[in-house]
């Protein structure tokens, strides 16, 4: 029997491990059960963001912790001090595919998780699907995690958060389409014509389409789904070392910047900032020390420890390269707790740890 997996990332990512099962018939599938989304501004780039360090004066392996805090783009440093700039300031360092993505909240997730929102130590949860809310319920009874209704204020800070994602990302969208640099997944399509476009599609059409035009966000769907492992990203974008199959779609079905049908995302989703989920709630965990609450770990915990999945994939820095985020899949509490906290980095998560399984 196959095991289940459970996964956390970035819009992006879960949208991109929603089309891969939706599609399996084309991607092969994945073991992928449950879906835990994050919020997501943007993401960095960990080769500019070393730069940008060291011109600071900073090394990597200096600093004990990131986060983004009211605005700001923290490192607290091992030394004690601390480096902080405004996140309008982060530009760069943050890797411009992000700014094509209008989805902050992680629309397609079974749970979507963020500190926006919530007190501090605590983390705003959306419970998107009834089985999102099967978990998240049985966590709160069974004392994993404890959790309130969302506060008006909170809600109203974070559709504001949202929206500004949504009004930023969609100027850049329209300029790039201007100067015919297409940005397929904002095209509406329906289910038919979805399939209908990526059927006559393989890798030199996702090159043309997705990387050659600053849109790949090195999520590593590509390089997972492709039958003859063909496709590799090291760090860098996705590179091709022998020709495809003939009538090979997998690649471009999977990729979550081609095009998208109107059975994945809601046609109108932009105008919903929050996407559409059952309940709203501000969560905590008691018992995991972590970045906004420990909640991501607490759930992924409770998840293993009652069967519900087998394995969880989860982001370790790498041992070689400080701060550099290694995804792989475990089931270990232990592996769990010790990874507790955010990587703001880019990494293939799920995917290359699934593959490198």
């Amino acid at each position: 029997m196959s095991s289940k997996i459970a996964i956390v990332g970035t819009p992006c990512q879960i949208l991109a491990a929603t089309k891969i099962n939706k599609y399996e018939e084309y991607t092969g599938g994945s073991n992928i059960d449950v879906k835990i989304g994050l919020f997501c501004m943007e993401n960095f780039s960990y080769s500019y963001l070393k730069r940008y360090l060291k011109e600071q004066g900073i090394e990597l392996f200096e600093v004990k912790e990131f986060r983004i805090e009211k605005g700001q783009f923290i490192a607290s440093l091992i030394d004690g001090n601390i480096f902080q700039i405004p996140i309008a300031e982060t530009s760069i360092f943050t890797r411009k595919n992000c700014y094509i993505c209008t989805d902050y909240t992680s629309d397609v997730s079974d749970i979507s998780v963020g500190s926006i929102g919530s007190p501090e130590n605590h983390s705003t949860v959306i419970v998107r699907t009834e089985k999102g809310k099967k978990i998240i319920d049985n966590a709160i009874k069974k004392g994993y995690i404890k959790a309130e209704p969302l506060s008006k204020k909170g809600e109203k800070l974070l559709t504001n958060i949202a929206n500004k994602k949504i009004s930023r990302n969609t100027k850049t969208i329209q300029k790039r389409e201007a100067v015919a640099r297409p940005v397929l997944s904002k095209r509406k399509l329906s289910e038919n014509e979805f399939k209908n476009e990526c059927q006559i599609c393989q890798f030199e059409n996702l090159q043309n389409d997705v990387i050659s035009v600053g849109a790949c966000v090195l999520c590593g769907a590509c390089e997972f789904v492709c039958p003859i492992d063909s496709i590799q990203i090291n760090h860098r974008k996705p590179v091709i070392t022998q020709q495809c199959i003939k009538d090979c779609h997998a690649c471009y079905f999977a990729c979550p910047r081609t095009f998208v049908s109107n059975e994945v995302y809601d046609e109108y989703i932009d105008e919903k900032p929050l996407g559409d989920y059952i309940e709203l709630l501000s969560v905590k965990s008691e018992s995991i020390i972590g970045q906004d609450g420990g909640v991501v770990s607490a759930i992924l915990v409770y998840l293993l420890e009652n069967n519900i999945v087998d394995e969880v994939s989860i982001v370790r820095a790498d041992k070689n390269s400080p701060w550099r985020p290694q995804s792989y899949l475990t089931s270990s509490i232990q592996d769990v707790v010790s990874a507790a906290g955010t990587k703001y980095s880019t990494a293939p998560i799920g995917f290359k740890a699934l593959n490198d399984k």
